[in-house]
């Protein structure tokens, strides 16, 4: 049986490094997150979470690296991993920016294993294939495009909601693309970063970056991928796509921008100004 592993915080804003912590955390075990409740973010920060819990509770839940996520309540003490709906796990991983003596200093009385993921190891992305290898596969297959430059919980429904017709890959335009189409400023954050956000989530089968240009600029990837379907939300029902799917031969899926049940309406542009 794998190890549980443990790890423990408010996973408020979740960044990259976040999910990187998620992903090495995985490679020991089945992982399992505790996630503050909204008065504990209060508590030890001083300010609201920037997400509420049950946004927070539903975009760790879509990552492919965590296998189960407990809600806490009432008071939590920053300092001391609790032991709810866990039994004693194997292991707690921890940050180094947030590692500290407390915390070892409780795992060795508890029984546990103490690891702290250095800061340069999160800071690394693995490298991306120019193009994914589709397995055989009796399922359709299907694309989406975009930017993702600050990936929320509006881009995880979006996703969900696709990968109920097939096979997700996800296209993220380049940055010289991004800024062409969007203007100097953007992206807020690189291709590689981007890339590896959206491939983090559970639905998405491969992501890759884009290499052309334009409002097509995934054309070439979309060659070698043939996939039956291409789906946009309504937002991004412009610039061309619907004649080339019609030219290509591939089915053209609009959906609606609908957030997942009970969360609020999200956008990329409005989270640049946190």
């Amino acid at each position: 049986m794998p190890r549980t592993v443990a790890v423990f915080g408010a996973f408020d804003d979740l960044r990259s490094r976040g999910v990187r912590l998620l992903d090495e955390a995985s490679k020991l075990g089945r992982v399992v997150a505790l996630l503050w409740p909204d008065e504990a973010v209060r508590a030890h920060t001083g300010a609201d979470p920037k997400f509420p819990l049950p946004e927070r509770l539903y975009f760790l839940r879509a990552l492919r690296f965590v296998s189960e996520v407990i809600p806490l309540s009432g008071p939590v003490a920053s300092d001391a991993l609790p032991m709810v709906g866990l039994g004693k796990p194997a292991v707690w991983v921890d940050d180094e920016n947030d590692a500290n003596q407390r915390r070892r200093d409780f795992c060795s009385e508890h029984g546990l294993d103490y690891q702290v993921l250095p800061a340069k190891l999160l800071q690394n992305f693995p490298e991306q294939e120019d193009a994914p290898a589709p397995a055989p596969s009796s399922r359709k297959r299907v694309v989406v495009t975009g930017c993702y430059d600050w990936l929320h919980s509006g881009h995880v429904r979006f996703v969900e909601e696709v990968s109920s017709y097939g096979e997700l890959y996800v296209i993220v335009g380049h940055d010289a693309n991004i800024r062409l189409l969007k203007g100097e400023g953007h992206p807020l954050l690189a291709q590689e970063e981007r890339c590896y956000m959206v491939g983090s989530i559970r639905f998405v089968t491969g992501a890759l970056v884009s290499t052309g240009e334009g409002w097509l600029d995934a054309d070439p990837e979309i060659r070698k991928l043939s996939p039956a379907i291409y789906a946009v939300n309504e937002d991004g029902d412009r610039g061309g796509k619907r004649e080339y799917c019609a030219r290509m031969g591939i089915d053209y899926l609009v959906l609606k921008r609908v957030p997942a049940p009970g969360l609020p309406q999200r956008s990329s542009t409005t989270l640049r100004g946190f």
